[in-house]
């Protein structure tokens, strides 16, 4: 039975121990160190005192019993001469002193003055063992905060690790469920906590969206299977009529743009369908699809556009270039690019390059800016000068079909002349 209780709960309760074990255990070690220290201070000054008393004592049995830690002269007026030059001139108070006994070594000491009734006394105590007890302590309180730093790492590394391991867990399932490719429920696995509301909202979550992709994928479906159908009629249809012996040049004119219109159609399904299911499709057979011949085949079904315009249209396949693609793709892509082209352009050339692994439609038109290049490929963008006709559409079914291919689209101004160039960089 896994622990109920919050996660706050956990988190709060394991860094109040944290802090409370921390601050016990600072405590104790400072009044250890302290104690210690003072301790050693103590004893080391006293031992030290008494033995030099004593070897004083034997050699110069017939004075009395002096200290060195704490020393005592008594002058007056008329014999303070006899005291170190440094001391004659102070007043009442207490000294820091500094000099440099017989044995030629530092010397730091506290001298007390006190003047009165005639009389001059000093005092001395040596300071020296305090300044080393004192570097004892700070050397112990350095390594007592290295060592309690070291200890707070671990158990913050340990407190963390345990506390924030169900969100790891969390993190892990649904890591692989993005590799098994299909989501199972989540809250099952976690307890009645912040982590197990959250695995339960994200279970709701996945059923929802879920839910959303199943009826698109069957709205898309359906709505592919439905207009499929009347477009293979009508291509039917017009293949049969084709082969009437007393349709006229005209009549047969139009049947062909019938068929172009019902055969892009069908294309702008397919792409249309694989967007929708973000699902990338190579040709049928594995055979590859050659650019310069479904550029060839885009070119003829945009003429009609080209009447009334002096437009010429050029198809230039400097070296073969193929893909991985269906050409359906590929032919819903030339076409928004080669019909925006001539859309645009009122007179001059349309001119459509093919090679170094990319195709290129240049043409004379008014051209773009370069701060709207990127912009025309945003949904509901138009180009300047569009008028009334389209929804802007095109540019951004063309991008998200270059994204799902990995081709690179893009556009630009011409740097030679008005106009722009639309290209296409197979990946």
């Amino acid at each position: 039975m896994q622990s109920r209780r919050k996660l706050r709960f956990r988190l709060v309760l394991s860094f109040a121990l944290f802090g409370f074990g921390l601050s016990v255990l600072f405590a104790v070690a400072s009044l250890y160190v302290r104690a210690k220290v003072e301790d050693q201070l103590v004893v080391s000054a006293l031992q030290h005192d008494i033995d030099q008393a004593v070897e004083n004592k034997h050699e110069h049995f017939d004075q009395p019993l002096q200290s060195e830690l704490i020393s005592a002269w008594l002058w007056s007026d008329r014999t303070i001469y006899k005291a170190p030059l440094a001391w004659q001139n102070l007043a009442n108070g207490v000294y820091d002193m500094h000099d440099v006994d017989q044995d030629g070594r530092q010397r730091h000491y506290k001298l007390a003055v006190a003047r009165k009734y005639g009389l001059i006394a000093f005092l001395t105590y040596d300071v020296s063992r305090e300044e080393l007890g004192k570097r004892q302590l700070v050397t112990s309180l350095i390594a007592v905060v290295l060592l309690f730093s070291l200890l707070s790492l671990a158990i913050g590394l340990w407190l963390s690790r345990k506390v924030l391991k169900p969100v790891s867990q969390l993190a892990t399932r649904l890591r692989d469920f993005r590799k098994a490719g299909k989501a199972e429920p989540l809250a099952q696995h976690f307890a009645d906590d912040e982590v197990g509301e959250l695995a339960h909202a994200l279970d709701e979550y996945a059923a929802r969206l879920t839910a959303m992709v199943e009826r698109d994928r069957e709205f898309n479906s359906d709505v592919s299977h439905e207009l499929r159908t009347p477009l293979a009629v009508i291509a039917s249809t017009t293949e049969l009529l084709q082969g009437s012996p007393d349709l006229t040049d005209k009549l047969r004119e139009r049947l062909k743009r019938i068929e172009r219109a019902s055969r892009q159609a069908t294309e702008l399904i397919e792409a249309l369908l694989l967007l929708s299911r973000a699902e990338r499709r190579g040709p049928t057979r594995g055979e590859t699809t050659e650019v310069a011949r479904v550029a060839a085949d885009v070119i003829e079904s945009q003429r009609p556009q080209v009447r009334g315009k002096p437009i010429e249209i050029e198809l230039a396949a400097r070296e073969p270039v193929s893909v991985n693609a269906p050409a359906s793709v590929l032919s819903v892509a030339l076409t928004n690019l080669i019909g925006n082209a001539i859309k645009y352009t009122l007179e001059g050339t349309v001119r459509v390059e093919v090679g170094k692994g990319r195709i290129e439609v240049i043409d004379t038109g008014p051209g773009i800016k370069p701060e709207d290049a990127e912009r025309l490929f945003q949904r509901g963008v138009r180009g300047e000068g569009a008028g009334g006709s389209g929804a802007g559409l095109g540019l951004a079914i063309v991008r998200r079909l270059c994204e799902l291919y990995g081709w690179e689209v893009s556009m630009r101004p011409r740097a030679d002349t008005n106009g722009a160039i639309a290209s296409i960089v197979f990946g």
